[in-house]
């Protein structure tokens, strides 16, 4: 009797931890990543890499006053993050409690699909992609700006 009861224990043990499907399979299905070109970031001139630099990037316009560009184009990202609370468990190049930006830059290719699902994911927080350890949510943050801070986040692959 014991051994009919832990051969069906087993058997339940194993049917359920086989059949699960990732929250990312489910959002991001192969019929999806077929029809979808792959979309990199424009990697900065040296022009817009360099720090302090007045003449880096700035514009003149027709009053003759100076505008100052944005030194890169997911500088706005950047900000968001560094003002937030993302710096508590991660880092750009280091593992802290979550994922380096640049390991979720290496999983998710840089399309408008993956800037929403991983916009979403800041939103409504969750656990279990990058281990079992939830991510907190973030209701309270703008779906554009969460957009700004995914495109920087996949904006790092290298």
């Amino acid at each position: 009797m014991k051994k009919v009861i832990l051969s069906l224990a087993c058997v339940a043990l194993l049917v359920s931890c086989d059949s699960k499907k990732s929250e990312y399979d489910a959002y991001y299905t192969q019929e999806y990543k077929d029809s979808i070109a792959a979309v990199t970031p424009e990697k900065p001139t040296n022009t817009q890499t360099k720090v302090g630099s007045d003449a880096a990037v700035n514009d003149m316009t027709d009053s003759g006053a100076v505008a100052a560009a944005p030194k890169n184009e997911y500088e706005l990202g950047m900000t968001l993050i560094s003002k937030s609370d993302c710096l508590a468990c991660h880092k750009n190049d280091q593992k802290v409690v979550g994922p380096a930006y640049t390991d979720v830059a290496a999983k998710y290719e840089f399309n408008d699909k993956n800037v929403d699902y991983l916009a979403q994911k800041i939103i409504k927080g969750g656990a279990g992609v990058w281990g079992e350890i939830p991510m907190p949510p973030h209701a309270d943050l703008a779906v554009k700006d969460a957009q700004e801070m995914a495109k920087y986040v996949l904006s790092l692959k290298k």
